[in-house]
């Protein structure tokens, strides 16, 4: 009996971690850290991921808080980048410093008080220069001020489904308040790379920011230079911190992204990621099905305009495998036989069920590629009167 009982206590246990390693949005997620993997990194947490579907492909204490030092900076330019979207904020924006921007420590671009600078010209900083200053510059012009910023930052966090983090500032300067958590870190790197401009901006290896006097910004993501493939994202380091980095990198159609927090080796930060990106490019493939907004099915209109109505994927119908078990990858869809005018161009038909080894993996939502009004009385007359007298060739 007490063997048995130890027996079921030791499997809720392993289900209970599994379950923690888990991407809570899909449905399942590759075995971490597994013994078998062969990979150890060498830092407080770690996390690699599939960019396009989130799934997990190793992991090292992914949901342990740390304090994210200015990978903090990642969820700033998101929320730069969402507002310049929305129409809330331009690229050309003239953005204030004030006395309070001014006086941050730590990295900075030494902005004068009433200094004036464009949002662009801002954003480079904080991403290329990890500036403490543009960041502060940034948040009080799109909020208004600092603390009205920082709630957005946790508003979006929550909407993310952050669970280990919680912002006090736009920049990452030490507070015991502020920690994030390599997996939740990934997510919003997934979340900001949706926003072209992301790789645009943090890609940048150098950029002349004042001609006199002279400041020229060197990024520091050494990876940039250092792994063929990466392309972004954004550095940390501070003396509670140790060395961080959320990194992406991109090779055919697979685009990981990794994230190392708390190194404490020289250049760990930059070492640890590339052995993850080294066994991820190694290990696994992206088995692409259907591309975003490609045709999958017609399906039959009532009552409308037109006939049938394309239906198309909102985002790519793939998923990342194993090298040399795409054979195990299937795909069916769940389509009505037909639907009744009047439709909206990307209103949801149906779904696209991706499979591995036949258990369900993923699903995307196939949405109709254009708008098809309902038909008029003389159009269903016609149309009643063609299926009646067939037409004669």
């Amino acid at each position: 009996m007490a063997r048995a009982k130890a027996r079921t206590v030791a499997l809720v246990l392993l289900v209970s971690v599994f379950l923690g390693l888990v991407n809570t949005n899909l449905a399942w997620a590759l075995p971490s850290s597994s013994p078998t993997s062969g990979l150890k990194v060498d830092c407080e947490g770690a996390v690699l991921i599939d960019a396009q579907t989130g799934q997990i492909l190793f992991a090292h204490n992914p949901h342990r808080r740390w304090p994210p030092a200015s990978v903090t900076k990642l969820m700033t330019l998101g929320l730069a980048l969402e507002a310049i979207q929305q129409g809330k904020a331009h690229w050309n924006d003239p953005v204030l410093t004030s006395e309070q921007a001014a006086d941050m420590g730590g990295a900075q671009v030494y902005l004068e008080p009433g200094e004036q600078r464009t949002l662009e010209e801002m954003l480079i900083a904080v991403m290329v220069g990890s500036a403490n200053d543009a960041s502060v510059a940034v948040a009080e012009h799109l909020a208004g001020s600092e603390e009205a910023f920082v709630e957005q930052m946790n508003q979006k966090a929550k909407q993310l489904g952050l669970k280990n983090t919680h912002f006090t500032n736009c920049h990452g300067l030490p507070d015991k308040n502020h920690y994030s958590s390599a997996y939740d870190l990934a997510q919003i790197s997934r979340w900001v790379l949706q926003f072209p401009d992301t790789l645009r901006l943090s890609s940048l290896k150098y950029y002349k920011f004042r001609e006199k006097p002279l400041l020229e910004l060197w990024n520091l993501n050494k990876l940039l230079w250092w792994y063929p493939g990466a392309d972004g994202l954004k550095t940390g380091s501070h003396s509670e911190a140790g060395l961080c980095l959320a990194s992406t990198a991109k090779r055919d159609e697979l685009r990981l992204i990794a994230v190392v927090l708390g190194a404490t080796k020289q250049r760990g930060q930059f070492s640890e990621s590339m052995k993850m990106f080294n066994y991820g490019f190694a290990r696994f493939r992206y088995k692409g099905l259907y591309a975003s907004g490609s045709q999958v099915a017609e399906i039959p209109i009532e009552k409308g305009m037109q006939d049938v109505v394309a239906v198309v994927p909102t985002k790519p119908v793939g998923i990342t495998v194993e090298k040399g078990k795409e054979k195990g990858v299937g795909l069916k869809t769940v389509l009505p036989e037909a639907v009744k005018a009047p439709v909206k161009q990307g209103q949801k038909i149906g779904e696209a069920i991706i499979t591995l080894e036949g258990q369900e993996a993923l699903r995307v939502d196939l949405v109709a590629a254009e708008a098809v009004g309902e038909a008029t009385l003389w159009r269903q007359i016609q149309k009643m009167f063609t299926k009646v007298i067939p037409s004669r060739k």
